[in-house]
């Protein structure tokens, strides 16, 4: 497959599957910042580790930002913040923790500065396999932006799954009671 010059020299390449573009380094920035514009509820940011898989399923967006983990981490979630739409639910790899600095030199310095990047936001840990298997049922549905950083280390992705902004789990659960509530007054009214 063949590409348009202006394309090319654009800094983006089609991906394979046609569906997905690859922004490459200089404006990752100005990539990121117009697709987290476009996100909302369900849909997820990936900030990875440079070996993470591409994916080829329409809908996965991929940019290529020359910079480490945690500064990719500390713009998005500007970005994020500075929208009213979306919060973002943040999930670390369970893995990350146990790594020793013997074995992947630098992960001691990463923890500490993807901590500090990550704006005092609650995050989970799970098993990297699971959060590989939500964001990839996500993308069934539901579009996911992976921001492909430099960092070379272990289970150092972050992973971002999109809330609403303005409407968090506790109104959901009162509506949802409302619900129920409202339901079962209906069905308990005395027949005439």
């Amino acid at each position: 497959m063949s590409f348009p010059r202006w394309l090319l020299t654009a800094g983006f390449a089609v991906a394979a599957s046609g569906c997905a573009f690859v922004q490459s380094g200089s404006d990752w920035k100005g990539a990121v910042a117009s697709q987290v514009n476009q996100l909302g509820y369900r849909n997820w940011i990936v900030v990875s580790e440079a070996s993470f898989p591409a994916h080829s399923r329409a809908g996965v967006h991929q940019v290529y930002a020359p910079v480490e983990i945690p500064e990719a981490v500390d713009f998005v979630l500007r970005s994020i913040e500075q929208t009213e739409h979306v919060r973002p639910r943040i999930y670390l790899a369970r893995e990350i923790r146990s790594i020793e600095n013997d074995y992947a030199p630098g992960v001691d310095e990463l923890r500490k500065q993807v901590g500090n990047s990550l704006h005092s936001h609650e995050t989970t840990e799970l098993d990297h396999q699971a959060l590989l298997t939500l964001m990839e049922d996500a993308s069934r549905s539901f579009d996911v932006l992976v921001i492909r950083t430099n960092t070379a280390l272990p289970y150092s992705s972050v992973f971002m799954e999109l809330q609403p902004g303005y409407w968090d789990s506790d109104s959901e659960q009162h509506l949802r009671e409302k619900i129920q509530r409202d339901r079962m007054n209906k069905l308990a009214r005395p027949i005439p």
